[in-house]
């Protein structure tokens, strides 16, 4: 098959996996991953850039995916799916300066563009759509995403440590 890749297709598929996981939870629990108060679920998975390139892809059109459908429109789909980008990057960067797997600094570091980046911008988005004070709607993100990156994305990030440690996973 000339000009078949497989790592391209490997990159791909796993994109696509982690865009559609994102998306199935976030729609899947939408009473809960939309509005005011949010506890999205799929935020877990920001921890994922440490693992592979694809991710940043793979959840940035998750969240376009899933932002379709919110209450909140077209903005939702703009700032919250820019935000997951922005913070999908920062990861990316963070695992690749800080390299020992198991490190206090890592582990707090990695989840927290998810945190800060969609406190401050879908915090604002919330506060001029819902007419709340910036700091209102900016707590309420913060306390919903550090439950989803940190409460569920550090033990999905030992999870995918110990399964890779153990070979049963080899495509992150």
């Amino acid at each position: 098959m000339k000009g078949f890749n497989m790592q391209k297709a490997k990159y791909i598929t796993q994109a696509a996996l982690i865009a559609a996981l994102y998306a199935a939870l976030t729609i899947g629990l939408a009473p809960i991953g939309y509005g005011g108060q949010q506890f999205r679920v799929a935020e877990a998975m920001a921890v994922l850039p440490v693992f592979t390139p694809a991710a940043i892809p793979g959840l940035f059109l998750g969240c376009i995916l899933s932002n379709i459908l919110s209450p909140m429109g077209l903005p939702d789909l703009i700032f919250g799916s820019t935000a997951t980008l922005i913070a999908a990057l920062l990861t990316r960067t963070i695992g690749e300066k800080l390299k020992n797997e198991r490190s206090l600094l890592r582990i707090i570091m990695i989840p927290l563009p998810a945190v800060l980046i969609n406190t401050v911008i879908i915090g604002a988005m919330l506060a001029w759509f819902y007419d709340l004070p910036f700091s209102i709607a900016a707590v309420g993100v913060l306390i919903g995403q550090s439950g989803s990156c940190y409460g569920l994305g550090i033990p999905l990030y030992f999870a995918i440590l110990g399964l890779r440690k153990r070979n049963v996973i080899r495509f992150l």
